[in-house]
């Protein structure tokens, strides 16, 4: 079998676990992938003006946001990375996590230059790939309920307090 049966066997979605399930509509699904794909720009443009520069620690903060770069290329978009012969494999192992789990490896992804490096042009290049850990950390939280299930729940928790107002009342007298 070639490599890229391989990768075509890797990249052919699984029915067991389809990233349909997560709750996601296809709307969202595309907020994020577009977020992801800016904030891969944004790092890259960002961790490339960080390299200019003498001191060691900016220049490894502005590596990491280019390696930054290229993970949220390979993940959200593996279209941008053809010359790669593994882009499709990451991708749809990427495509296999949960929403949480994306969220807390962006999110840890865009803090560590910052923590080695704290300038604006760190803060600014990774706040659009954290705001993409942000968007997919939400999405793993869930649907928000109707209003009506909300003024049930609602009206069942005021009649048990008056319940429990009454009978305190009541041993009182």
């Amino acid at each position: 079998m070639s490599s890229q049966d391989e990768q075509f066997q890797a990249a052919a979605p699984d029915p067991a676990a389809s990233p349909a399930d997560d709750g996601m509509t296809w709307w969202y699904r595309w907020l994020c992938r577009i977020a992801g794909v800016i904030g891969g720009l944004s790092c890259a443009f960002a961790g490339l003006w960080n390299c200019v520069t003498i001191n060691p620690l900016n220049i490894a903060a502005g590596v990491w946001m280019m390696l930054n770069a290229f993970v949220l290329f390979l993940c959200e978009a593996p279209f941008c990375c053809q010359f790669i012969e593994f882009a499709n494999a990451v991708s749809a192992r990427a495509d296999k996590l949960r929403p949480w789990q994306k969220a807390a490896f962006y999110c840890g992804m865009a803090v560590f230059p910052v923590m080695l490096s704290l300038t604006l042009t760190t803060l600014f290049g990774n706040a659009i790939a954290f705001a993409t850990g942000v968007l997919y950390g939400l999405s793993a939280l869930g649907k928000k309920g109707d209003a009506i299930s909300y003024a049930r729940i609602h009206q069942q928790q005021k009649q048990m307090d008056e319940e429990k107002l009454t009978g305190a009342l009541e041993g009182q007298a």
